[in-house]
């Protein structure tokens, strides 16, 4: 499996570094393991992100190509002739898998370097955090997925749903080390920068994960555990640019833009005044190589150094309304409060406000459904959940068809990439479509 992993950098790394310091050097001091979790958090934040926003807003019509790029064209097109060296589906498994490599190398080592309690704590906790959150990206992609890598090249694959659980083992994990040691000074100022609050961070994917995973109760209890008052971003410089800034701005050379009303088919309206058109939305009046109408971009994405929450505020909301309408004993009641907070925020920490009136539709389960998958399409635009929530609310199944550009989404999952099926004779067949 670790050929999947190096497939995708083996231009950078023709040639041994006789400098290069082992993975037994790196992990086996103070500095080196520092300095793994902060590359690891950028690996992350940087390509990974791109792989995880970019790779299911195409598939799901939340953006539009504008290139000619064949992995783009690829995506676009959709079907079941998707192929499985498809750059953007490549990079999603192997980023992923990188990152949970660098964790587990983490965990294994933190506490046999003598370090500050809260240091180690906070390096076991953010280790098992990112680990979760890869395993989480895949789920959200693929059928199956792998949660322990293997120097072997035989991971074994577990179907989605138990990722999803075992991204939540890993986070209640977290939340109990922690909870025993809090993490020290020395491990903010060397690793986070006080941009991650890491404790709810991890509140705020248990809630996520748990709704994904139909456990509807601990997604409410973790959603209303998160202290709203608080963010957690991933911080970008110059030598590490926002990755959604340098696929649609950079060089002038978009390889997307997002589709007008969030992708949505016009069954689903927004008020023209709701303040999240103008937060991400430029009007262009334009359309893609496909026919697709496209606008330009704004919100987290128009400045290249421009951060990027690793959660937004309103989602615990709406997670809280969602699984209080999906649960045994549905809460309309709760769910109908949650949702008229999202359409009545003027104070989100990120600017992401809709401001419009309260929700005036129809109270039944089914309609407010509804309202909550609107309202996910709105406030959480470009953070690579788009897919999940397209197969979770039911949304029309794709035909398997390539180049039907009406449909909804062009695939329910992606096909494994063909370099970790060249490795791993585990690799599952793929789904149809």
């Amino acid at each position: 499996m670790l050929t999947t992993l190096l497939a995708l950098t083996a231009c950078e790394t023709d040639f041994d570094n006789p400098n290069a310091a082992t993975a037994e050097q790196t992990f086996s001091t103070r500095e080196g393991i520092l300095a793994a979790t902060v590359g690891m958090q950028q690996i992350y934040s940087t390509t990974g992100i791109r792989w995880i926003v970019e790779t299911p807003a195409i598939t799901t019509r939340e953006g539009g190509i504008t290139t000619t790029f064949q992995n783009m064209i690829e995506l676009e097109d959709g079907g079941s002739d998707l192929p499985n060296f498809n750059s953007n589906v490549q990079g999603l498994w192997a980023t992923m898998l990188r990152v949970m490599k660098t964790c587990e190398d983490i965990e294994s080592s933190a506490s046999l370097i003598g370090l500050e309690a809260g240091t180690e704590s906070g390096l076991l906790a953010y280790a098992k955090l990112f680990k979760a959150m890869s395993i989480g990206s895949l789920a959200q992609n693929f059928e199956q997925v792998i949660i322990q890598t293997s120097n072997n090249n035989d991971a074994s694959f577990i179907p989605r749903a138990d990722g999803f659980q075992a991204a939540i083992t890993l986070l209640n994990n977290a939340k109990s080390i922690i909870s025993m040691n809090a993490v020290s000074d020395e491990f903010i100022n060397e690793v986070t920068l006080g941009n991650i609050d890491v404790l709810n961070t991890i509140n705020a994917m248990l809630a996520r994960y748990n709704l994904f995973a139909g456990n509807y109760d601990a997604a409410i209890t973790a959603a209303n555990s998160v202290n709203l008052s608080s963010t957690s971003v991933f911080a970008y410089d110059s030598q590490n640019l926002n990755p959604i800034w340098s696929r649609v701005f950079q060089n002038s050379a978009p390889n997307f833009k997002p589709r007008d009303n969030f992708g949505l088919p016009n069954t689903f309206s927004f008020n023209a005044s709701d303040g999240r058109l103008s937060f991400y939305l430029v009007p262009l009046d334009e359309t893609n190589q496909n026919g697709l109408p496209i606008e330009n971009l704004a919100g987290l994405f128009d400045v290249n150094t421009e951060s990027l929450p690793l959660y937004i505020p309103d989602e615990m909301t709406l997670i809280i309304a969602e699984a209080s309408l999906r649960k045994g004993s549905p809460d309309i009641a709760t769910a109908t409060t949650a949702i008229n907070d999202v359409l009545t925020d003027t104070d989100d920490l990120f600017g992401i406000n809709a401001n419009v009136a309260v929700y005036s539709g129809v109270n039944t389960v089914d309609a407010l459904l509804n309202e909550v998958y609107r309202n996910r399409r709105a406030e959480l635009f470009l953070t690579g959940m788009s897919l999940e929530d397209s197969r979770r609310f039911d949304r029309p199944q794709p035909s398997g068809a390539s180049m039907n550009y009406t449909e909804e989404r062009n695939r329910n999952f992606y096909p494994y990439p063909d370099t970790e099926r060249n490795s791993n004779p585990n690799t599952p067949a793929d789904p149809s479509i």
